[in-house]
C-alpha cells in the first residue's frame, strides 16, 4: 500500500516518499520492497522473485532482508569508496539471502531474483541492479536516466531492433541474463551519479510496473503537484492493461523536496 513519510535524510535533503505493491492477477506476490530512512541517508530495494513453490517469493524477500540488517554495518563506511563499500554491502545481502535458504536444498536450486537498489546521501546517488527491475531519475522536464536491463530484451533495444514501448509486450521479455540466486549470482552493476536536487524523482520498480506504462505516464509522476494519487492511478492502470493477465506490480517513488 502507498505510505508518506517526510523526512530529512543527510541533513539538508527533504525526501517525500511513497510505495505500491500488488499481486496484479497472479496468485502470489513475488516482489518485495524495503526501505531504510535515515538522518544520512536513505536506501530503498524493490526485488522481483522468479522460481516455483515459492522459491521467488522468498529470494526476493530475503535479499531485501538481509540488505536491510546489513545496513547498519555498510552505512557506516560510506564515506570513503563508496561504490566499493555498496557492492560489499550488496554482497552481504546476497549471502544474508543464501544463509536464509539454509536446509532447504529444494528451493536453493530454483530460487532466484533482480534488484533495484537507489541510495541517496547529501553528497551522492548510488544504484545497484540485476535482471529487469530498474531505477528512473526525473525531473519535471525529462526522463534523466533509466538503469539499463540485464535481458534479452535489452539487448534487442540497444540493437535498435525493437522500441522501448515494445519491450514491456514482448515474447522474449522475461528472459533474463542475470539473476541473484543461492547457488549462482551474477555481477550486480554498480554505478555513481551526483547527489539528488530539489525537484527530482526517482522510480524504483518492478517489470511490472514499467511493463504496462508509458513514457508519459513516468514523466507525470515527476510533476511538481504528483504524488500519491497519481502513482495510485498510474499503477492502477497498469492492471487495466494486461487484461487480466498483469503482474506482480511494485513501484516506490521518492522526491526531492
Amino acid at each position: 500500500m502507498p505510505g508518506r513519510k517526510p523526512i530529512n535524510a543527510a541533513d539538508s535533503v527533504d525526501l517525500e516518499f511513497y510505495q505500491f505493491s500488488s499481486a496484479g492477477d497472479r496468485a502470489l506476490n513475488q516482489d518485495y520492497m524495503a526501505h531504510s530512512i535515515q538522518e544520512d541517508y536513505a536506501l530503498f530495494v524493490v526485488a522481483d522473485g522468479l522460481g516455483g513453490h515459492h522459491g521467488g517469493e522468498k529470494a526476493s524477500r530475503f535479499f531485501c532482508q538481509g540488505l536491510m540488517r546489513c545496513a547498519d554495518v555498510y552505512s557506516k563506511r560510506m564515506t570513503f569508496n563508496p561504490s566499493e563499500t555498496f557492492s560489499a554491502w550488496i554482497s552481504a545481502a546476497v549471502e544474508a539471502m543464501k544463509l536464509s535458504f539454509f536446509g532447504d536444498n529444494k528451493l536453493l536450486n530454483e530460487a532466484r531474483t533482480t534488484c533495484a537498489v537507489l541510495y541517496l546521501n547529501q553528497r551522492l546517488t548510488l544504484t545497484a541492479h540485476c535482471g529487469d527491475s530498474r531505477i528512473y531519475r526525473m525531473n519535471s522536464q525529462q526522463i534523466l536516466w533509466c538503469s539499463k536491463d540485464h535481458s534479452v530484451i535489452q539487448q534487442l533495444l540497444h540493437e535498435g531492433v525493437i522500441t522501448e514501448q515494445d519491450a514491456g509486450r514482448h515474447p522474449d521479455k522475461n528472459l533474463l541474463t542475470r539473476t541473484l540466486s543461492a547457488k549462482k549470482t551474477h555481477d550486480v552493476e554498480i554505478n555513481l551519479y551526483p547527489a539528488i536536487q530539489i525537484g527530482e524523482t526517482f522510480i524504483v520498480c518492478s517489470d511490472g510496473f514499467w511493463g504496462q506504462v508509458k513514457q508519459a505516464e513516468l514523466l507525470a509522476l515527476a510533476q511538481v503537484n504528483s504524488g500519491e494519487a497519481e502513482l495510485n492511478k498510474i499503477a492502477r492502470l497498469s492492471f487495466l492493461r494486461a487484461n487480466g493477465q498483469a503482474d506482480n506490480t511494485t513501484v516506490q517513488w521518492v522526491r526531492c523536496l
